[in-house]
This record gives C-alpha cells, structure tokens and sequence, in this order.
C-alpha cells in the first residue's frame, strides 16, 4: 500500500494537481468511479456477473474501473492522513465483534 500510495502521490504532484485534490473532490470522484464500476454489472444476471471476468472486453473495463476506485480511494486517505491498510483492518475487526461466525454463518441479516 505504501508504494501505491507514494506513486499516486507523486502523480497527482507531477501535475500540480494537488490543488484540485481536496477530500470533497476526491470524494467525488470516487463515487463517479464506483458509479462507473456498478453501471458494467447494471444489467447482469448473478450468473453473467460472476463470469464477467470470462469476457475478455467487459473483463478489462471491469478491471479498469476497479483500478480507478482503488487510484482515488488511495489519493483520498493520503490526503487525510489515513492509513487505509490499517482502517480496512479496524474496520474487519469492528464487523467481527457485531458479526460473530458462529452466529451468522450463512445469512444476510444486518445487525
């Protein structure tokens, strides 16, 4: 994470876009990008979603919007200061304790 982070800092700072890259913009431009992700499942059945990946085209765009997601979401936490490794972890710890395996193996059901 610490490499792709320096590299997309380095990016954004070739460029002097550091200007433009302020938590609202960057914000912004992830949710267009997660957007951007959803619309290429959109129509899908289940079955056509699982085996995206199986189409070369719809394969690549997919992977493409994925590594549009993950350059902004990176920039973002950067930009605030967050260690998005290590709030990914926090996070799975959190949902461990609401979510015990035991407890919830196999159903849906929000707590």
């Amino acid at each position: 994470m610490d490499d792709l982070t320096a590299r997309v800092r380095a990016f954004a700072e070739e460029r002097d876009w550091q200007q433009f890259h302020t938590p609202k913009n960057l914000a912004m431009a992830l949710a267009g990008e997660v957007g951007e992700l959803v619309a290429e499942f959109q129509w899908l059945t289940p079955e056509q979603a699982d085996a995206v990946m199986d189409d070369a085209e719809a394969g690549a765009r997919v992977r493409a919007e994925i590594g549009d997601v993950m350059i902004y979401l990176t920039r973002l936490a950067d930009v605030l200061g967050i260690d998005l490794a290590e709030a990914a972890l926090d996070k799975l710890a959190e949902v461990a304790v609401r979510y015990p395996a035991q407890e919830v193996s196999g159903s849906a059901n929000k707590r």
